[in-house]
């Protein structure tokens, strides 16, 4: 699982000329998943994304999470996040995991994740138009490879 965590002021998805989702200030959120991703960690990287300091303080320091904010997500469910462009110029997706299990996974994401904050989301799979107001700018990758598989 990867998720790119943008700390944002204001953003929105636009799905056929109509706002899907809209948040002020928080995260947007691009979600990818690959073969092996499983509800536990996706339940690691909820904790991981609650629990992370980004936003600053009263000290202008980055050390309170988005839970000491009020802040709210916007989830954007994003396969390209699994591009392999080892080979030519086109990209390959063969790493992105397969449409109807992506969504069963994105759609617990979201929902678990709801239980502890405000998610706004795109539609999985649709054609959105994301516009981010990146704050600071602050963007964050986060790769369940690196952070939880040994």
């Amino acid at each position: 699982m990867k998720v790119v965590v943008q700390r944002s002021k204001k953003s929105k998805v636009t799905i056929n000329n109509k706002v899907n989702g809209s948040i002020d200030k928080g995260y947007v959120l691009l979600v990818g998943f690959t073969h092996d991703d499983t509800k536990e960690i996706i339940d690691k990287m909820i904790n991981k994304i609650l629990n992370l300091r980004i936003f600053e303080d009263e000290n202008e320091k980055m050390n309170l999470s988005i839970k000491d904010i009020n802040g709210s997500i916007l989830s954007i469910s994003q396969f390209t996040l699994y591009a392999d462009c080892k080979k030519g110029n086109r990209p390959s997706f063969i790493n992105a995991m397969k449409p109807d299990e992506a969504c069963t996974l994105y759609d617990y994401f979201n929902k678990e994740l709801s239980k502890h904050i405000e998610v706004q989301k795109g539609i999985f799979g649709a054609d959105m138009k994301v516009e981010i107001y990146n704050d600071g700018p602050v963007t964050i990758i986060l790769d369940s490879d690196i952070l939880f598989k040994n």
